[in-house]
């Protein structure tokens, strides 16, 4: 699956065998109004052609305009065999999670999809719903028996122990995540850190550890603390197995090539300057909303395509 010119770096993907870029295509900016159908099909395209094999989305992004195109995209260019396409799902349910799934391999047009992740594992309550009798991770393992899905995580980004929590109920349910995507920035590293929390258990696991949010859809660069390649290179620093990146122009993608050609790891001088220059901007969470807000929380502002509460739950509050 690894793209024989390449711009870019390939990294392990945790324990799976796969070789993943180290950078790869975010899939929300795809789907943007801002973005029209041309530039996304374009920066999919041009990104594939540099050697990003990675490529990020989600059923719920931009009403699935986001898999639209990049379903559109790949068919295109005859490139699906090159790339290691990843999505996520929103449903807590066996019913509404296959649902979702099977929307999602219509849109890409694909009959597989190489990671599906849990998506918005932003309550304590999500993990214990998606395990339940009937919960969406039976779903997910029907259809990587069925051979529609080859590996299986969760994503968040709203508290690392929430993190933490959900790798415990896998545990306890006998069952080890390939993959965890979180938010792993330069601010992260200060308030409510992922990377100190999280990303040292995942290591030991063997599980792939996907950086989200890197730049905050902006918000990094607006603290004025650290430029985008200074940014995206702290993500390369950590034991990440690919950045993921929001690229809604060439200009953007050919920055975010730049970093991951010109990234060196990080002596430890290096790392404490850089991290010295965000702490004052990073302890109380302005620059990551998605931590200290609801702003990103797409699941609290649509419950319904959560699904119903487990029935045994449910049952418990009958009189």
């Amino acid at each position: 699956m690894s793209n024989q010119r390449s711009d870019v770096p390939y990294r392990e993907l945790g324990t799976t065998g796969e070789k993943v870029s180290a950078i790869g295509v975010g899939g929300w900016h795809i789907g943007l109004k801002s973005v029209d159908e041309k530039l996304g099909i374009r920066i999919i395209h041009t990104a594939i052609d540099r050697g990003i094999n990675f490529l990020d989305n989600s059923w719920d992004y931009n009403e699935g305009i986001s898999e639209i195109r990049m379903g559109r995209a790949l068919r295109e260019n005859k490139s699906r065999s090159k790339v290691f396409l990843m999505t996520k799902i929103d449903g807590r349910t066996r019913k509404e999670a296959s649902k979702q799934l099977e929307q999602s391999l219509e849109r890409m047009q694909t009959d597989y999809i190489d990671l599906v992740q849990h998506h918005e594992i932003i309550r304590f309550e999500d993990p214990n719903r998606i395990f339940a009798r009937e919960g969406a991770q039976e779903a997910l393992l029907e259809a990587k028996k069925a051979g529609k899905i080859r590996f299986i995580g969760f994503t968040g980004h709203k508290d690392p122990h929430v993190h933490l929590y959900m790798l415990e109920v896998a545990k306890e349910n006998g069952f080890k995540f390939d993959t965890a995507q979180m938010p792993l920035n330069v601010m992260d590293a200060h308030f409510r850190s992922f990377s100190k929390l999280v990303v040292p258990e995942l290591v030991k696991q063997g599980v792939g550890v996907l950086a989200m949010k890197t730049l905050a859809n902006g918000s990094i660069v607006k603290s004025k603390t650290v430029t985008p390649i200074e940014a995206i290179q702290y993500a390369l620093n950590l034991p990440t197995s690919v950045v993921i990146c929001g690229i809604d122009s060439i200009k953007i993608l050919d920055q975010a090539i730049k970093a991951a050609k010109t990234f060196k790891p990080f002596s430890a001088a290096q790392l404490n300057k850089l991290l010295a220059k965000t702490e004052k901007a990073a302890m109380k969470g302005k620059f990551e909303p998605f931590k200290t807000s609801s702003i990103y929380d797409s699941t609290a502002s649509n419950p319904e395509w959560l699904g119903e509460e487990p029935k045994e739950l449910q049952a418990l509050t009958e009189p």
